[in-house]
């Protein structure tokens, strides 16, 4: 059940030669939703919407209904709202005549459609994700691997758990991350606080940004996007929480869901940033292809045993990403 297939190359020939030789848990006219990102306004490394479409033809054919959603998000930009993040696929090319299936929000039109699962590992008693949940009968789980700023790399894990959940819960995993200034690399250009969601960051008449920590929800938007790299991120707990409740909430996603599910990776345009950062980010490692299986914690390790750890370490160092795997392994959510 859990054999990993990988197919090298960029293409879209590469994608259907991996799906072929997925082994599938759906039967035909089940509703299938395939969980991607459509990439934030302004990003250009995001996955291009041919590989979607390749995936919809895939379960299409095999008599499937697909569709494609996201989840709304903390931060300010393209996809905050529904509305917002509709436009912002469309603009990108994710559209239902492009990609021949409906396009959908998981949490609903007002970012309150959403169910409560059962938690109760180290940090959360119970889970909040979207209702789109309940509504699908299966998924593939389509992530662009790639740097992140907080979790080093970002793949199936990070795609089920802070793509799939709620924006409380995306609140709760981030909870523990705030900016910290070096005002000597500051220049007062103001984008911290023109870009944070909650007015946590304010730029006063004359001296340096100040930041309301009680305000902060630790989205660290301000943080990869300050020009100057001027502000870092200071845990009030230990780093390792933040990678512990990212597969937290992935593995309360993965007992529901995990039966009927195919996990998809894509080696291709490995950046060293998330595809929810605008701009053009510097790619860090060559292509490796797509890689493919029934387990996110198997499919996430054989990326990275791929690509191999130095790229990630150079773009974000002293983040502890191993810890990912291990805590996984230790509440059960293994391959």
């Amino acid at each position: 059940m859990n054999d990993i297939v990988q197919i090298p190359g960029n293409s879209t020939e590469s994608l259907r030669s991996l799906l072929h030789g997925l082994s599938t848990p759906f039967a035909a006219g089940e509703n299938i939703g395939i969980k991607i990102h459509w990439g934030e306004r302004g990003n250009n490394d995001f996955l291009p919407p041919r590989y979607t479409r390749e995936i919809v033809h895939w379960l299409r054919d095999s008599g499937a209904k697909p569709f494609v959603f996201d989840t709304t998000v903390l931060y300010s930009g393209g996809r905050r709202n529904a509305k917002d993040s509709l436009k912002t696929a469309e603009e990108h090319g994710f559209t239902e005549n492009y990609l021949g299936c409906p396009v959908r929000i998981g949490d609903g039109m007002d970012g309150r459609d959403i169910v409560e699962l059962a938690g109760g590992d180290r940090h959360f008693p119970s889970i909040q994700v979207a209702a789109i949940l309940r509504k699908a009968d299966g998924f593939v789980i389509f992530s662009h691997f790639k740097g992140h700023m907080e979790s080093s790399f970002g793949g199936a894990i990070k795609n089920i758990s802070m793509g799939m959940s709620s924006r409380a819960q995306k609140q709760r995993m981030h909870a523990d991350a705030h900016p910290i200034l070096n005002p000597k690399r500051c220049n007062r250009c103001g984008l911290c606080a023109e870009i944070c969601p909650t007015g946590a960051a304010v730029l006063p008449p004359e001296g340096d940004p100040v930041y309301d920590l009680k305000a902060c929800i630790g989205c660290s938007q301000c943080i990869a996007l300050c020009p100057r790299t001027a502000l870092k991120i200071f845990w009030d707990t230990d780093i390792i929480a933040f990678q512990e409740r990212l597969v937290e909430t992935a593995a309360a996603i993965w007992r529901v869901i995990g039966p009927k599910t195919v996990i998809v990776n894509a080696l291709v345009r490995i950046v060293a940033e998330c595809d929810c950062l605008p701009g053009n980010h510097p790619v860090i490692a060559p292509d490796f292809g797509f890689i493919g299986g029934r387990n996110p914690v198997a499919v996430d390790e054989e990326s990275i045993r791929q690509i191999g750890k130095k790229p990630f370490d150079s773009a974000h160092p002293h983040i502890p990403w191993k810890r990912q795997f291990s805590y996984a392994r230790e509440i059960g959510f293994t391959p």
